[in-house]
């Protein structure tokens, strides 16, 4: 009988640990890919690309094909669910994200509690094509960004620095910025359950602003709605295999581990490494956390921090990743030194 091919991705998440671990980089499809540019630059605006479903799928596979990752992650954003509710949501080039603040319980009361997922379809389409275009052993991902993160922007209307507005918003109307959680728990679950009937093997959250949270709000904010996902999900899909990627958090990993059922979770390059793997790898797979400026930096110093993560995660459950995304004026040249120095 012919045997099925391996997917040490999956199998990593299913709780095989793997010899050589599997690798992939967050934000893979990018600008430090010529190929990428080049796509981008035909589709136009950022959004048009994430919602143009063949050259979405394009620019994932773009990565497979150049270095041979163990899984692709769909090209999309985090901020496509306040999109799907009828928030106007822009990208400046150069600034970012650009969308209607919700900054007091009045303009909260303005907020759908039901997306239009038909302004999703593309995202879905783009899923579908890649499947069908990537081999059984390559793992798909889809993702969403985590209630606490999106309603981030939600609430300033752009990026900042230490999400300041939102955390106010918290403190002085709790009630009204839970209706933001809220609406973002519900769509997000339907969301990523669209992702998985599309074709997405594995699912990743992403809270890149837990770690701005004390603990309390943390496990408010960052930990229930998480939780309340990953449930919403596996009550459709008992076995969804799903990533948690909460940025910051730090001594706080081992309790968000344990609330939220995640099969792992993705750690940034500060978290200490022996606490990592006593407290967290000791129950799930991680995934990360080689510094992306350390990607930039090549060399020696490259070498250096691939060998002493590999060190300290690659006798457990593991998924070789970046703390954070690649950045877009890493070297090509050194991607590949990292999966050499990876793979042996």
């Amino acid at each position: 009988m012919p045997q099925s091919p391996t997917k040490p991705f999956s199998d990593v998440l299913s709780g095989e640990r793997q010899a050589i671990p599997p690798v992939w980089m967050m934000r893979q499809a990018g600008r430090y890919l010529p190929e990428y540019r080049e796509v981008r630059a035909k589709a136009g605006g950022f959004l048009d690309l994430c919602f143009n479903p063949e050259l979405a799928a394009e620019v994932t596979l773009q990565p497979i094909r150049r270095f041979g990752f163990d899984a692709a992650i769909i090209f999309s954003d985090i901020l496509v669910i306040p999109y799907a509710l009828g928030r106007s949501v822009r990208f400046e080039v150069g600034e970012g994200p650009r969308l209607e603040p919700l900054d007091d319980p009045a303009k909260v009361g303005t907020l759908a509690t039901q997306a239009d997922f038909g302004k999703l379809a593309p995202v879905f389409e783009a899923l579908s094509i890649v499947r069908g275009a990537l081999g059984a052993e390559i793992a798909l991902i889809g993702f969403c960004g985590a209630p606490w993160t999106v309603a981030t922007y939600m609430v300033a209307g752009h990026g900042t620095p230490d999400q300041a507005r939102a955390r106010m918003m918290a403190y002085r109307h709790p009630e009204a910025f839970a209706k933001i959680i809220d609406v973002l728990v519900d769509n997000s679950i339907e969301y990523l359950l669209a992702q998985l009937a599309a074709g997405a093997d594995v699912l990743q959250i992403f809270d890149t602003w837990a770690g701005v949270l004390p603990p309390a709000e943390f496990a408010r904010w960052s930990v229930e709605p998480t939780r309340r996902i990953i449930e919403g999900v596996r009550a459709k899909v008992p076995d969804a295999k799903i990533i948690g990627f909460p940025r910051g958090a730090g001594a706080q990993l081992p309790s968000y581990v344990e609330a939220t059922g995640v099969n792992a979770v993705s750690i940034d390059w500060t978290a200490e490494p022996a606490f990592i793997r006593e407290r967290v790898q000791s129950r799930v797979a991680v995934q990360g956390n080689l510094d992306p400026l350390v990607l930039i930096t090549g060399g020696t110093a490259l070498d250096r921090a691939v060998d002493n993560v590999m060190a300290t995660f690659a006798q457990g459950r593991f998924i070789f990743n970046l703390g954070h995304g690649i950045q877009p004026e890493t070297p090509i040249a050194h991607v590949e030194q990292m999966l050499r120095r990876v793979r042996g």
